[in-house]
């Protein structure tokens, strides 16, 4: 079990984690939940309907770790518009579309990170350091899509765009700055493919 996930009965999941790793994943949880933001207001409207058409912001995030965990919906990097009216069009798309459902992504987003952090501050350390992470199916999709999330964040850092950026990181030099987020991106690519496994039937 240790540094990966292994299936458990009744559908959930289990990692060993030493302290390192644990304080590790949480610290990154608790800075992608300073980066998105928080919820509404102590203050907000508690109707629900008036929840459901809030509407949130219409423009791309300035930060490029937020422009990838919240991407435009209407446009394409690899493809450009054949024109400058395709160009508004797409523009114009994006961001109603945005504007509709970003405060709902961001929600979701929250609540896993927030679910990693809950999990972590609840286990139980062993003698020898360490614990053992012990998640429900419904916790075990809320870690994967947080680890999905981190990783994004990280390659937003890192500036990976595709895979052959994935395959120099593991040529980096030692001395290189950007080593020790290029492990912690590895190893939480560890974890999600094995957290993945678990979950399939």
């Amino acid at each position: 079990m240790p540094g990966h996930f292994e299936p458990i009965p009744g559908g959930g999941a289990a990692v060993a984690l030493d302290e390192v790793e644990i304080s590790i994943i949480r610290s990154l949880a608790v800075q992608l939940l300073e980066l998105i933001g928080p919820g509404p207001a102590e203050d907000a409207s508690a109707d629900p309907l008036a929840e459901l058409f809030a509407e949130g912001p219409s423009e791309p995030p300035a930060d490029p770790v937020l422009r990838r965990l919240f991407p435009d919906a209407y446009s394409d990097p690899e493809t450009a518009p054949s024109s400058p009216a395709e160009a508004e069009e797409c523009k114009a798309h994006s961001a109603e579309f945005r504007r509709y459902t970003e405060n709902d992504l961001r929600a979701g987003k929250r609540d896993n990170a927030l679910a990693v952090v809950r999990t972590l501050d609840a286990l139980s350390p062993l003698d020898e350091g360490g614990a053992v992470l012990k998640l429900s199916p419904e916790e075990s999709r809320c870690w994967l899509s947080a680890l999905n999330d981190l990783r994004l964040a990280i390659g937003a850092r890192l500036e990976i765009v595709d895979e052959d950026d994935t395959d120099l990181l593991y040529r980096l030099p030692d001395e290189d700055p950007r080593k020790p987020m290029v492990m912690a991106y590895l190893w939480l690519g560890g974890l999600q493919e094995t957290l993945v496994a678990t979950l399939m039937p």
